[in-house]
């Protein structure tokens, strides 16, 4: 195989970008094709709502794979097969993400709900079909991820709020607000860091809220 594309994301590293697609409506970013991918392959596709982006984890090293992993969902703490998971330590490295097409191009898509990191290599591109993909009846077999995860409140200062653009404000709060820290990690007060949409965030968590502490200059 071989991509046909590559992420333009607002997401500069792994930490901190979501752990599945659509959990942050406000994550925009691009699939932009490379010069193989012929004019009209895309012809079509604005009919539909969604599409999935087959992607290759990139940051992970050929033959790394797991068999057993520890989700995050379950506090790093218990194990469960890898093919019981979403881990990104596959047998091919190989992952399936479900985003909203905001606008479809020959040359490029322009996605939301994105939860893939810059530069990410792009497979494939499928539409989504809801007759065969929408299962109401799957909403009672989540496994050991029922439930969405709790959503924590995010405090910004004055002088940070207004240093920041409507839409990466709208962003880094949604980013921050579904917490990323590691599930088995319980250290609040630890300062975290995360580059988002340019932005090199520094962030911690008191009594279960995100305090918002700095934000370097756009990296770009």
């Amino acid at each position: 195989m071989r991509p046909i594309g590559w992420v333009e994301s607002c997401f500069g590293e792994k930490f901190g970008t979501p752990r599945q697609s659509g959990v942050v409506p406000e994550a925009r970013g691009r699939v932009v094709f490379t010069e193989e991918v012929q004019l009209g392959a895309c012809r079509g596709l604005e009919e539909f709502s969604h599409a999935w982006i087959v992607f290759l984890f990139h940051q992970i090293e050929q033959g790394d794979e797991r068999w057993l992993v520890r989700p995050p969902r379950l506090g790093g703490n218990e194990k469960k097969g890898v093919l019981a998971t979403r881990s990104p330590f596959r047998p091919n490295r190989i992952g399936l993400s479900l985003v909203k097409l905001e606008a479809v191009h020959d040359e490029a898509l322009e996605v939301s709900g994105l939860d893939l990191v810059n530069g990410t290599p792009v497979l494939d591109i499928k539409p989504y079909l809801p007759y065969a993909e929408a299962l109401p009846e799957a909403e009672t077999r989540g496994g050991f991820a029922q439930d969405s995860p709790e959503e924590l409140a995010v405090d910004f200062s004055e002088k940070l709020r207004a240093a920041l653009s409507e839409d990466d404000l709208a962003l880094i709060t949604r980013v921050l607000a579904v917490d990323p820290r590691p599930a088995y990690h319980d250290d609040e007060g630890r300062v975290y860091g995360c580059l988002i949409s340019g932005h090199q965030v520094k962030w911690r968590v008191e009594g279960g809220r995100v305090i918002v502490l700095s934000r370097d200059a756009e990296i770009r």
